[in-house]
């Protein structure tokens, strides 16, 4: 059994059967909602990372952001992650995650099966091409504040402490 489980707010996980079972199982049910967080920050990094995912993925197509989902879910379990040293996939399964091939046209004869898989690759494609515009804007809005100053050994600098709360 796990040691927590973050939940939202939903009337099952709140009823005082799931809280008595597990309490009695050891895990701490942490609950969560969109604008009272009582979770760990790793779970707010990573709905963090889920969002900008999706922004990238529906910019395009707003009203169908519901059916990106399951490439969202895909993203996440395939992608490295530093905490594990291996994707959510690998550390699941013990091997790499599959990646998806590239579609050749006409491979297929089915009609309808054809157009779906060609439209899945312009959709990455979109994807991969929205996602390095977003990376190129953060780059150039962390740069503007950036000074390219070199120090040598000896040199004298104010160095500006804040004290950690």
């Amino acid at each position: 059994m796990p040691k927590s489980i973050i939940s939202d707010r939903d009337p099952i996980f709140i009823s005082k059967f799931w809280q008595e079972f597990f309490n009695l199982s050891g895990t701490k049910l942490k609950m969560s909602s969109v604008y009272h967080p009582q979770t760990d920050g790793q779970t707010e990094v990573i709905n963090q990372c889920l969002e900008q995912y999706l922004r990238c993925f529906v910019h395009q197509w707003p009203r169908k952001w519901h059916s990106y989902l399951l490439w969202a879910e895909f993203w996440y379990n395939t992608t490295f992650h530093i905490s594990t040293g291996m994707s959510p996939f690998q550390a699941l399964y013990g091997r790499p995650p599959p990646t998806v091939p590239m579609y050749e046209l006409g491979a297929s004869p089915v009609h309808e099966v054809d157009q779906t898989l060609i439209s899945r690759d312009e959709l990455l494609l979109q994807l991969k091409k929205n996602l390095t515009t977003a990376a190129n804007r953060m780059k150039q809005i962390a740069d503007t504040g950036r000074r390219g100053i070199e120090f040598k050994q000896g040199d004298m600098v104010f160095l500006k402490l804040q004290p950690y709360r």
